[in-house]
């Protein structure tokens, strides 16, 4: 919590020093807006952090949920990186159940860190894949990279539905497994399940969440 909160800091001081810039050319606006971005993403996962701990005081209600309408939210927020790093993002939604019981905020993060998982590891000119389907009397959630393989310490910590810690992920640099034991953690919280399948040519992260018994007209 204390390193979260001091992270979060100097994050919020590049952000405001970036937009605080006069006119400029088209080339250093494009850094610019990236600057902006990249401080945006990082107080995004150091607010995840301090969430972890807000957990053990069952602050996060859970309440019937409109699957596609946060799935549409984080692709909403993620597309100008998906295009500025040359991705293609293909999404699938064919569920009959339209609503899921979770915590909309928790829900959020979860997918917004497996699609930022996908984007950083599939390459150039390759695409990810978010899908949403009916499974077993749940709702699973999955997002489909074409990057590196997923090491196998870490797939048996997902497939069994919890990562421990942060690790560093072999054969996929820059990651810390911070989004992943994010999305494991919160996950829990919401009684859903979580794991991971490996491909010959990539790595499929899903969450699996319980059907909500509301009616339709909720949506």
């Amino acid at each position: 919590m204390v390193a979260a909160h001091e992270l979060k800091a100097p994050l919020a001081v590049l952000r405001q020093l970036a937009l605080s810039f006069d006119e400029m050319d088209a080339p250093s606006e494009r850094i610019r807006s990236e600057m902006v971005r990249v401080s945006e993403r990082a107080i995004k996962q150091v607010n995840d952090l301090v969430k972890i701990k807000r957990l053990e005081n069952g602050l996060f209600e859970m309440e019937p949920v409109a699957i596609r309408a946060v799935c549409d939210d984080v692709t909403r927020e993620l597309n100008y990186l998906f295009d500025y790093n040359r991705r293609e993002l293909f999404i699938k939604y064919s569920n009959r159940s339209k609503l899921v019981t979770a915590n909309r905020e928790l829900l959020h993060s979860v997918i917004y860190n497996f699609m930022l998982n996908a984007m950083h590891y599939s390459g150039e000119r390759t695409r990810s894949e978010l899908t949403v389907k009916d499974c077993n009397d749940k709702v699973r959630v999955s997002v489909r990279d074409y990057g590196p393989a997923l090491p196998m310490d870490i797939w048996r910590e997902m497939k069994r539905g919890f990562v421990e810690k942060p690790t560093s992920i072999a054969m996929r640099p820059g990651s810390s497994g911070l989004g992943l034991y994010i999305a494991s953690r919160f996950s829990r919280y919401m009684n859903a399940n979580v794991g991971a399948v490996r491909h010959r040519d990539g790595t499929s992260f899903y969450v699996e969440l319980p059907i909500s018994k509301q009616m339709s007209l909720f949506v």
